[in-house]
């Protein structure tokens, strides 16, 4: 059984960027642990609770798949925390599949990932993303590598899609 390890904001993900996923992924039988950086429950920005199976401090790649950083206005909250990048990093030594939505990308540019991988975000992270190295498209989804990024809640279900397309 494939294990994924979904990364939320201690507040203020976005709530179809983690729903839709998660629901896909748990239909499709792959084992799903939800992580933030406190274990308190997390509020969404359309108002989903969620309460984390663990704390960020308490997770390694080594138990995982992939990791996919959920969006939201409270990912800024991880775009230069150092668990964030060391497991974005240890994901991708470990060629597992390493994602991202809306402004969490920059999380992965933040940790050194995207130079010169063709990505996507939200325009508000664009320029981060360029200045990283990333080649920014501003697609709904992009594929590079291991690499899966989308562009916002839109593109959510096609993410979703995409990361069950590639743990199979």
């Amino acid at each position: 059984m494939k294990k994924v390890l979904m990364v939320i904001a201690p507040n203020d993900f976005r709530d179809e960027e983690f729903s839709m996923p998660y629901e896909l992924l748990k239909k499709n039988k792959i084992e799903i642990t939800v992580a933030s950086s406190t274990g308190k429950t997390s509020k969404g920005m359309l108002g989903k609770k969620v309460t984390p199976d663990k704390k960020l401090s308490d997770v390694s790649m080594n138990d995982f798949d992939a990791v996919v950083f959920v969006g939201g206005f409270g990912a800024q909250a991880y775009f230069n925390d150092p668990k964030c990048h060391e497991l974005a990093r240890q994901a991708d030594q470990q060629k597992k599949l390493v994602s991202a939505i809306c402004i969490a990308p920059s999380i992965l540019a933040n940790a050194g990932l995207l130079k010169g991988k063709t990505a996507t975000c939200w325009e508000s992270e664009a320029t981060n993303l360029k200045e990283k190295g990333a080649k920014y498209t501003g697609q709904p989804v992009e594929e590079d590598g291991r690499i899966v990024t989308g562009v916002g809640p839109d593109a959510a279900q096609k993410f979703a899609e995409t990361l069950l397309k590639r743990l199979k």
